[in-house]
């Protein structure tokens, strides 16, 4: 015996173990009509909206002389640059919605890793519940992240730096050898110049 009681409720629910989700899974019908619904509504409702947005937004600048155009193609460069931030913009945007959608379904490995993502994220040591693949035991410690020597051995071996001011480098009252003054110079007929 180790000396130590376990004391376990009878009908206590033992956690589930998370499930590995790499690049080898494959996604349950549910999940993939999930995966599908996103993607349709993350364009719809997202992306097309907001490269449409962004690309009358530049159309404006360009139309103001904000934004200049380019000679030979004019305003389409930038516009369709508008248009794919506009795209992307609207796909990242989608996402916390997607996981939320994905935490929802039961039955989901996806989901179970997603919510139990969400609880370690969440909980308030700091500290996750399964240990990682890549985390050492040396010299008893569980990690090197967590071991207080570590933390002081970080803060005296990194440099420390004072915040300079910004009108620190740039003084104002410092003379910088530029001149308001402009030399007019006349030039005749016969190509000759001179001052003024």
């Amino acid at each position: 015996m180790s000396g130590r009681a376990e004391f376990r409720e009878p009908n206590a629910e033992v956690p589930r173990p998370i499930p590995h989700i790499g690049a080898d899974y494959i996604p349950t019908e549910e999940e993939r009509r999930v995966f599908a619904e996103c993607n349709d509504e993350s364009f719809w409702f997202r992306s097309v909206p907001l490269a449409a947005t962004s690309m009358l937004i530049t159309q404006g600048l360009i139309s103001k002389g904000i934004l200049s155009s380019h000679p030979r193609y004019g305003s389409i460069p930038k516009l369709i640059f508008a248009c794919i931030m506009g795209y992307f913009a609207g796909k990242l945007s989608y996402v916390k919605t997607c996981q939320e959608k994905f935490k929802n379904l039961e039955n989901s490995p996806l989901g179970e890793a997603l919510r139990s993502g969400q609880a370690r994220r969440s909980s308030p040591t700091g500290h996750y519940s399964q240990k990682s693949r890549y985390d050492s035991n040396v010299s008893g410690h569980s990690s090197f992240a967590t071991s207080p020597a570590a933390d002081n051995i970080e803060k005296e071996m990194l440099p420390h730096y004072e915040p300079i001011p910004f009108s620190a480098s740039m003084n104002e009252s410092a003379p910088t050898g530029i001149t308001d003054h402009i030399a007019q110079v006349k030039v005749n007929k016969y190509g000759d110049t001179w001052d003024e």
